[in-house]
């Protein structure tokens, strides 16, 4: 018996063994094979949803080109500046950004990179993960009745990853679908947002899934309703109730993650970037992560991940002009009405 254990064992290694050589191959057939470290930039600081998702792809994607893949995290303008900084360098390949659609598609109509449209990239998503309404544990605020009741009867500080980040863009639909208003703290990333609010300089997140799961687990963040139509299941934590049970027909709010590289990189590069992404994202190693995180693991690429940019930039950019939050008119830069 043990013997045969033996084999099936070592049988599994081989298959496991040929199936990465078949990956590795098909990553690098179209003749682009990285011959330098690729610089992925995170415009946000280190441990939000951007970082956390791209360091787990880089990682999954390393031996699959072959190549070394730098993580740097550069802050700044909501994670314009970094953003830039990977659309400025050589177009080569070498140089990706990390970073969530919503983001990306609404930059220019913040006026954050006026000649950078979110078309300029290809983007290539991993993860989907939604924004979850969460207050600090000392907070008054209990359910979906006192929340509401808070922001009716005070200005409720709210923390986000920045202008025009999911966080944000989750509280400004709250705002607008409840009819209230709110203090707005946005911080460098969603990291440094949580923990605002963790510790009590601020009262309310609005942050995404991935980013709160680890708080919810260690009872220093209580869960009020995902953003969502249907309950969110986080490993660890009580089932987290969707905002429609309290609202019917609040549109949901979640982003996808991912890389976002130039598109004019040569077509070349571009092909084996993109066949070592479809394997990486589909690992284990991804989808466990995202399973503990309260997220989805999706595989997103080409016209489709186009087409979730350009409904990003009408949903998001007009939201926030409507908002008041930037007065660049969407339909000067041609982004039509959702």
């Amino acid at each position: 018996m043990k013997k045969w254990l033996v084999v099936l064992l070592l049988l599994s290694l081989v298959s496991m063994g040929v199936l990465f050589a078949q990956a590795q191959q098909e990553a690098t057939a179209t003749g682009w094979k990285p011959n330098k470290t690729i610089t992925l930039i995170v415009p946000w600081g280190a441990g939000g949803a951007s970082d956390q998702t791209a360091r787990i792809v880089a990682a999954n994607m390393e031996p699959l080109l072959n190549a070394k893949i730098a993580v740097v995290n550069q802050p700044g303008a909501s994670g314009a500046t970094g953003q830039k900084s990977a659309y400025d360098a050589p177009k080569d390949g070498y140089t990706w950004a990390g970073n969530a659609d919503a983001s990306v598609a609404t930059y220019q109509v913040q006026g954050l990179t006026p000649n950078i449209s979110h078309k300029d990239w290809r983007a290539y998503f991993a993860i989907f993960t939604p924004c979850v309404i969460t207050v600090n544990p000392d907070s008054p605020i209990k359910d979906w009745d006192s929340l509401v009741n808070a922001f009716k009867t005070r200005k409720v500080k709210v923390a986000s990853a920045g202008i025009g980040a999911g966080g944000h863009i989750a509280a400004e639909t709250f705002a607008s679908q409840l009819g209230v208003t709110y203090n707005h703290v946005p911080y460098g990333g969603g990291n440094p947002a949580v923990v605002a609010t963790v510790s009590g300089e601020t009262e309310v997140v609005m942050q995404l899934s991935m980013e709160v799961a680890d708080m919810l687990r260690a009872g220093k963040l209580r869960a009020i309703a995902v953003m969502d139509n249907k309950p969110l299941k986080i490993s660890g934590v009580d089932e987290i109730p969707a905002i429609t049970a309290s609202v019917p027909g609040f549109p949901s709010v979640g982003f996808n993650f991912g890389l976002f590289i130039p598109r004019s990189i040569p077509d070349d590069a571009a092909k084996a970037i993109g066949a070592a992404f479809e394997q990486a994202a589909q690992t284990d190693q991804v989808k466990e992560f995202a399973q503990l995180k309260g997220s989805l693991p999706v595989a997103i690429q080409g016209e489709a991940a186009d087409k979730i940019m350009n409904q990003a930039a009408s949903m998001f950019g007009w939201l926030m002009y409507e908002g008041g939050v930037t007065d660049i008119d969407p339909s000067t830069l041609g982004i039509p009405r959702p």
